[in-house]
């Protein structure tokens, strides 16, 4: 009797365990199982330079979403899918610039308000972008004299 009483007691402390892990998992992980309030904007970059589905999406340095998704379009530009949290309004002259957190820190999206009154509606397309900065280009730029 106090065998089955034993393993039960372990049994349901694994138990606890298990649950406890995946909750911390999903906390730390930033992930959502049941859908957050969000909301599409689109942005097209010449270069989207290390941007992945996942990356955050900041404004005044708060992050405020995540990129959706990084396809090619039919210009051959980058056309990010950018995930943005449903309180937070952005202006339709706002602009959307790919940064790095450092030197050679990760890659994100910031997006740096407008002035107008206009709100860009679920599914507009952010106009005015700023591609990310490639360092190698740069030094091959300077190296050779072209700068």
């Amino acid at each position: 009797m106090k065998k089955i009483d034993l393993e039960l007691s372990v049994g349901f402390f694994l138990l606890i365990g298990i649950l406890c892990l995946g909750y911390l998992s999903i906390k730390l992980g930033k992930l959502e199982i049941i859908g957050g309030q969000h909301y599409m904007l689109y942005a097209d970059f010449e270069n989207a330079g290390g941007i992945q589905p996942g990356s955050s999406i900041e404004i005044g340095g708060v992050e405020v979403g995540r990129v959706a998704s990084v396809t090619l379009d039919k210009d051959y530009q980058a056309l990010v899918g950018l995930e943005i949290n449903d309180h937070i309004k952005v202006q339709e002259d706002a602009i959307a610039s790919v940064r790095t957190k450092g030197l050679i820190g990760e890659r994100y999206v910031a997006i740096t308000p407008g002035g107008s009154d206009k709100i860009l509606t679920p599914g507009g397309k952010i106009r005015e972008t700023e591609s990310a900065i490639d360092i190698e280009q740069l030094i091959a730029k300077f190296a050779f004299g072209k700068v």
